[in-house]
């Protein structure tokens, strides 16, 4: 799926099964949030943190889910077509880091 589809489905499920969009303000909190709980994820699994009983269950797949859903919402109330973004921002980049990131010693 692409990123205009996704943030048409995400405007129809809110059209469908919500009441509206949460104002930016809030939606930008819960998305603070939901990168939280991303973070609690990677911080224990991947880094130096011990995981707690209770977060071993908890689905990397299913938060990073959280943070696009509310980033597709974001995107859909301040009229950001969010593929053209990306397409740009990938452009950017690729002509922008090609030979820093190969040049970089650090990652070798």
């Amino acid at each position: 799926m692409d990123i205009k589809n996704a943030q048409l489905d995400v405007d129809n499920w809110i059209k469908e099964h919500g009441v509206r969009y949460f104002n930016e303000l809030t939606n930008m909190a819960q998305l603070t949030e939901e990168v939280g709980e991303v973070a609690r994820i990677i911080a224990r699994r991947y880094g130096e943190q011990s995981e707690k009983e209770s977060d071993k269950n908890k689905d990397l797949g299913e938060e990073l889910s959280d943070v696009l859903f509310v980033v597709l919402c974001l995107a859909n109330q301040t009229g950001v077509d969010l593929q053209a973004a990306f397409d740009a921002k990938l452009d950017l980049k690729t002509k922008r880091d090609h030979d820093r990131h190969h040049n970089n010693q650090k990652l070798k």
